[in-house]
């Protein structure tokens, strides 16, 4: 009996340990929740364990209260545990007061008073918030309902400082939903989103700046914009001391569209079974590229037969039309000016050519001149829009939800990845 005695103690010695060590495995801190067991549910975990301690004092006659019974389980969503998912039913001690009759439950870390989420998970949302992660998908990895992850992104919040503007400002717009623009402002050297704005409009964005103090706007220098022209005097009406630099980008852009439109109109007076036209349409790239960072490396190409540089290949598609190479030549000229930013030399051309190229570069010709002095900013100035940069991250989001219904919600997701450092956050790591 003695030796079955010594066994059976050993057994429960061995189990004790291994749940003391699934214990420290979850994190759990509160000293007070021991695990009775563990369930293998095949796709999941369930701990059944028990939070049991002294009876306190009563909360209302501060009587001494005794022990009384364990409520029924709680089923709490907890973080995952080597690769599955894990709930824990928890028995919470209740107490009995000997003089009032009152009734109390037994208080722990590990879940909020009246909830059924864990401070764990709860704080696993706001780091996968942070990494821009589908609020359905964080309710499905989490195994806990959307409307949670809902409720934990609204206690996010963000305040205006209306007292302080910073020196250099990005604005822009992105799509929020499809034909509806919103505008955002970013500061240019931290890339703090100032603020994001439900519509474009000059009356909305106006409205919103006109809150700021006019001494505070009289400290903005700079403000970096693509070629939006509503967008001109409005900088100037707000900000009275500030420069106008257009994104380099977007200028780059509309060379880029001009060169590529003539292309398509010269390729279609060509017949469609034609080598020119199928050349023409394969290798558009060609012509749209730095001439001076061209691959040297040959290749076979289909549509020639032949082993052939792009150098060559470009060779062979200027030569079906004296007009492509014309413009191609100007649009390489103007590339250079460009990028060596000679202003001079830049806006020279331009008016030297402006009336004998094709209309699809007058246009774009006849905005740059009209966009003169902020085209020079842009080039002199060492500033160059990174609210771009933003845009995609933006366009990741609304990818990843699937879109957004809700513009509130939606420019929380903005804020929360754009101005909540990740490294600054107190981040609870999926333990697997």
């Amino acid at each position: 009996m003695t030796y079955r005695k010594a066994f059976r103690q050993l057994i429960r010695k061995t189990h004790m340990e291994q749940l003391g060590f699934i214990t420290k495995l979850l994190g759990i801190k509160d000293q007070n929740i021991k695990i009775d067991n563990l369930f293998d549910g095949g796709t999941h975990k369930e701990i059944m364990a028990r939070l049991d301690y002294d009876a306190p004092p009563c909360p209302a006659c501060k009587g001494q209260m005794t022990k009384y019974d364990f409520q029924k389980p709680s089923k709490i969503p907890y973080l995952e545990t080597a690769g599955y998912k894990t709930l824990i039913r928890l028995k919470k001690r209740r107490f009995r007061c000997k003089n009032c009759g009152k009734m109390a439950v037994a208080k722990t870390s590990l879940v909020q008073k009246n909830h059924q989420i864990a401070a764990a998970v709860k704080q696993k949302i706001a780091q996968l918030l942070v990494e821009k992660q589908a609020m359905t998908d964080i309710a499905h990895r989490l195994s806990i309902s959307t409307s949670t992850v809902i409720r934990k992104l609204k206690e996010f919040k963000f305040e205006t400082n209306w007292q302080k503007l910073p020196e250099i400002m990005s604005w822009d717009e992105y799509s929020f939903k499809k034909g509806k623009m919103s505008f955002i402002a970013q500061d240019f050297n931290t890339n703090e989103v100032l603020t994001i704005l439900n519509g474009r409009t000059q009356a909305v964005i106006r409205n919103h700046f006109l809150r700021y103090p006019r001494q505070v706007r009289r400290r903005v220098k700079v403000i970096t914009m693509d070629m939006f022209s509503p967008y001109y005097q409005l900088g100037k009406q707000l900000f009275p001391h500030a420069q106008i630099v257009l994104d380099r980008f977007h200028m780059i852009q509309h060379l880029c569209r001009a060169m590529n439109r003539v292309r398509i109109q010269i390729m279609n007076q060509f017949d469609r079974k034609s080598q020119e036209y199928r050349a023409l349409k394969r290798y558009w790239r060609l012509l749209q590229q730095d001439s001076r960072k061209l691959s040297h490396k040959r290749f076979y190409r289909p549509a020639f037969r032949a082993h052939l540089t792009n150098q060559e290949i470009l060779h062979k598609l200027l030569s079906y039309s004296y007009q492509l190479r014309q413009h191609y030549e100007l649009y390489q000229l103007l590339l250079f000016h460009f990028q060596e930013k000679q202003a001079d030399h830049f806006f020279d051309l331009i008016e030297e050519v402006i009336s004998d190229v094709h209309p699809i570069f007058q246009t774009v010709f006849r905005t740059f001149l009209k966009d003169r002095d902020k085209i020079i900013n842009a080039l002199e100035l060492p500033y160059n829009a990174k609210l771009e940069a933003t845009n995609n991250l933006i366009k990741v989001i609304k990818r990843n939800a699937f879109g957004f219904s809700n513009f509130d919600n939606f420019k929380k997701r903005i804020l929360i990845a754009l101005n909540i450092k990740k490294e600054r956050t107190n981040l609870v790591l999926s333990q697997s």
